[in-house]
């Protein structure tokens, strides 16, 4: 009863809406760095598939769990000040960013690149690149609030999500 009264309260803030809005999601996307891997779960099953892009060095994108917190069409690009859209912004048509490391979501994610020749290689500064046809699709099916889940390891997608309970 406490517990259902404090979630209650939590929802009624918007500003934390996206955190107490995961605890009923069953969405969830793992990166594999040890393949350049990434799935996407809904509801227990395993329902998109993509070859990707990380970190240059092991230690450039972080492992563990975070929550997707921004989203962003045709983002941004702070660092060299590139207007979204623009055909030499390196962060592509989406945004999907995360709270790794303690950050907001505006400086870990998962997002298109105008390099797609780097798609399945070890390239970037710690983000995850995808095809931006690839990231529009992923964009429409993950909502705030998402759980990401980064690990580097030899098991498959399968055991991955079988050792953290995630598919039926």
């Amino acid at each position: 009863m406490l517990n259902n009264l404090i979630l209650s309260m939590l929802i009624s803030f918007s500003s934390v809406w996206p955190i107490a809005n995961s605890y009923f999601r069953d969405e969830f996307i793992i990166i594999n760095k040890k393949t350049n891997g990434l799935v996407f779960i809904d509801d227990g099953k395993i329902v998109f598939t993509k070859t990707v892009a990380t970190g240059k060095t092991s230690d450039l994108t972080p492992e563990g769990e975070f929550l997707v917190t921004v989203k962003a069409v045709n983002p941004y690009d702070r660092r060299r000040n590139i207007a979204g859209g623009d055909v030499l912004n390196p962060l592509g048509s989406r945004w999907i960013g995360f709270d790794a490391l303690n950050t907001d979501g505006r400086i870990y994610g998962i997002h298109g690149t105008n390099v797609p020749w780097s798609i399945g290689s070890y390239a970037s500064n710690g983000c995850i690149r995808m095809h931006n046809s690839e990231v529009e699709e992923l964009y429409n099916m993950v909502p705030v609030g998402t759980k990401v889940i980064i690990v580097n390891t030899d098991l498959s997608f399968e055991e991955i999500a079988q050792y953290k309970n995630l598919i039926k």
